[in-house]
């Protein structure tokens, strides 16, 4: 009987630890991001650096880069969307985690039109996925 309840004890503790384990970054995303393979580059605190935009929402993105940056800086961003006219020009963006050649941004401020341009943007990308 008592290994019964041993086996029974082991069980209950094991969707606990699985559930927290299987929770990823993604989940607290307040946008759906979308797959994109921009050209974008980044500057701020007397730094440059340029990269790929592996994926875009309306409040942040991925960037691929070979310059590094630390978690918290803030800088200027601009992404080369094919087909308009100028980059998007994201004013500010603060790095929100870095891994392996890779890293979060955020967008803190944005102008107007540059949000309309952005969401024209993310709107294309959302009708690709659904064409």
């Amino acid at each position: 009987m008592a290994l019964i309840k041993n086996q029974r004890d082991s069980t209950k503790r094991h969707p606990q630890p699985r559930m927290v384990k299987e929770e990823s970054p993604r989940e607290k995303r307040q946008q759906p991001r979308f797959t994109s393979q921009f050209r974008s580059t980044f500057s701020g605190d007397q730094r440059e650096g340029q990269g790929r935009t592996l994926d875009l929402s309306s409040g942040g993105c991925m960037i691929e880069s070979d310059s590094p940056v630390v978690v918290g800086t803030t800088f200027e961003c601009r992404v080369y969307v094919p087909g308009l006219d100028w980059p998007l020009r994201i004013d500010e963006a603060q790095v929100r985690w870095v891994k392996a050649g890779t890293f979060g941004i955020q967008f803190t401020k944005i102008q107007p039109d540059e949000e309309v341009k952005l969401k024209r943007v993310i709107a294309s990308l959302n009708q690709e996925i659904n064409a």
